[in-house]
This record gives structure tokens, C-alpha cells and sequence, in this order.
């Protein structure tokens, strides 16, 4: 095959995958951040990277190695956005003191907070991951993008209190998983 043809091949492959997969991508995404424009810059990386493949012919499953990128995207988004309301992973101590871990959250910390750090952040997109799509939906909105509830619900018609109610089971899921890095944490 000339190289013509190959790069006709390959540009046809790419022009396929993004018909036959492009929206269902992009909801997928979207179902997982908080604006359109999160989730439009999200697809064009994984459009972009997978644009780039020398050969993406040898790819078995397009659309899981598609979906695979773009679970992977959406982590790294998350993992760059900082939270300034994390008193839902905080935990009371004998005293009935609430208790924040805060290392987690500084942004100079020492070298061996880096790794507890990277395993708070796998397991909290983990356990966010477990959770029925309306209760992570609600935590994500109202934690870690700082969307009021009031917002939330004039925004999808739901009732505040049934958000409130979700976002509790969510914690609730939440703690009980971030409990063995806390008690590490308070281990070492």
C-alpha cells in the first residue's frame, strides 16, 4: 500500500469513529463534569489523541479505547480542580471534634504526602464512580464545583430536598471508603 492510500485509510477510520461514536462520547463525558465546556474540551483531547495514533488500524475496540481515554480525561480534570469544601470527608475524633485531614489539601506539602495524596484522589474517583449517576451527579455539582443546591434544583427541577437527601447517601458511601486512608493517615 502507498503511503497515500495508508493515510487515506487512516483519516476515513478517524472520519468513521468520530460519526459513529462522537455524540455517544460526549454525553458520556458530559454526564461526568460540570459544564459543556469541560466536556467539549475533554472530547476534543481524546478526538486529538486519537488523531495522533501512528496506526489506528491496530486498535481492536475503538470505541474502549475511546471511553477508556476519556474516563482517564475526565480523572486528570478533576484532579486539577481544587476543592475548598471538603468538610464532608472530615471524621470526629474521641473528643467528638471534627477533624479535617489538611495535608490532603496543602498546596506545599512534604514528599511523602504526595503519595497519600494520589491514593486519596484514586480512591475518592473510585468510590464517586460507584455511586448511582443522580447521587454523583449532586455531590460533584455541589462539592467540588460549588454549586448551591438552590442552584442545582432551579436548574434541573429537582426538589432541594431530594438532592440534600442524595448528596447524603453519596457522603455517607464516601466516608465509609475514605476511611482506611484516614486512619492511615493517622497511622503513620
Amino acid at each position: 500500500m502507498t503511503s497515500m492510500v495508508m493515510a487515506e485509510n487512516r483519516e476515513r477510520n478517524i472520519t468513521n469513529a468520530f460519526g459513529q461514536y462522537g455524540q455517544r462520547l460526549f454525553r458520556f463525558i458530559r454526564g461526568r463534569v460540570a459544564t459543556n465546556a469541560d466536556a467539549e474540551d475533554i472530547a476534543q483531547e481524546v478526538w486529538y489523541q486519537f488523531s495522533r495514533l501512528v496506526d489506528v488500524d491496530s486498535i481492536e475496540q475503538v470505541s474502549a479505547w475511546l471511553f477508556r481515554v476519556a474516563r482517564n480525561r475526565v480523572t486528570d480534570n478533576y484532579r486539577r480542580k481544587k476543592t475548598d469544601s471538603i468538610e464532608d470527608f472530615s471524621y470526629e475524633d474521641e473528643d467528638g471534634e471534627t477533624v479535617v485531614n489538611e495535608s490532603l489539601l496543602a498546596d506545599f506539602a512534604p514528599p511523602e504526602d504526595d503519595d497519600l495524596k494520589e491514593l486519596f484522589w484514586e480512591t475518592l474517583l473510585q468510590a464517586l464512580e460507584e455511586l448511582p449517576e443522580n447521587q454523583r451527579q449532586v455531590f460533584i455539582w455541589n462539592e467540588m464545583e460549588d454549586q448551591t443546591f438552590q442552584d442545582i434544583s432551579d436548574r434541573t427541577g429537582i426538589n432541594i430536598k431530594t438532592l440534600i437527601s442524595r448528596k447524603r447517601y453519596a457522603v455517607q458511601h464516601l466516608r465509609k471508603r475514605l476511611q482506611n486512608i484516614y486512619e492511615e493517615f493517622l497511622n503513620d
